[in-house]
C-alpha cells in the first residue's frame, strides 16, 4: 500500500493549512465517544446533585458545545467552520460506574467535523473529571474516540454502531 500525499507541509516541510477553497460544500456531520470511570459513591453523589460546582451533566455538555465551537483555536491545523449543530450528551451509568459521553457536530462546508465531535468528547470529559475531582482523584478519561464520520470526498466511515 502506497503511503498517502503529506498534504500540511509546504515544499520546504512547514507545517501549513490545507487550501480547501476548491473544494465543494457538502453536508458533514461526525460522532464522537469518550468514557470517565469513577467510584460508585462518586456517581451517587453527582446523580444526586452532591457536587459543590453543581450540575455536571449540565455543565460537561454546555462544556462539550463551546469546545467544538472553539476547535480551530486549539488545533493548529483545523478550519475555523460555521457548524450548524452540535449536540453533546453526558449519561451517568451504574455499570461500571461513571459516565458515557457522546458528540454529534454538524456543518455543512468544505472540510469535515471529526474534530470537532473528538474536542467536544474531549473537553466535555474533562469537565466531568474537574467536578468531581473533589470527591475522588482516581477518576479515570478512557476511550476517547471517532465512531462515525459523513460526507465528503473520502464518503462515510463508520467504525462503530
Amino acid at each position: 500500500m502506497s503511503k498517502p500525499p503529506v498534504t500540511h507541509l509546504d515544499d520546504s516541510g512547514r507545517a501549513r493549512m490545507v487550501d480547501v477553497g476548491d473544494k465543494p460544500e457538502t453536508s458533514r456531520w461526525a460522532v464522537a465517544r469518550a468514557r470517565v470511570e469513577m467510584s460508585a459513591a462518586t456517581l451517587a453523589a453527582a446523580k444526586a446533585g452532591d457536587l459543590s460546582k453543581g450540575d455536571l451533566r449540565a455543565v460537561a455538555e454546555l462544556a462539550g458545545v463551546m469546545a467544538a465551537k472553539r476547535t480551530a483555536d486549539l488545533i493548529p491545523l483545523c478550519h475555523p467552520l460555521a457548524l450548524t449543530d452540535v449536540q453533546v450528551t453526558v449519561l451517568l451509568t451504574e455499570d461500571p460506574p461513571g459516565a458515557e459521553v457522546e458528540a454529534t457536530v454538524r456543518a455543512t462546508g468544505k472540510t469535515g467535523v471529526e474534530m470537532e465531535a473528538l474536542t467536544a468528547v474531549a473537553v466535555a470529559s474533562l469537565t466531568v473529571y474537574d467536578m468531581v475531582k473533589g470527591l475522588e482523584r482516581g477518576v479515570r478519561i478512557t476511550d476517547v474516540r471517532l465512531v462515525e464520520k459523513h460526507g465528503g470526498r473520502s464518503g462515510d466511515v463508520v467504525l462503530e454502531s
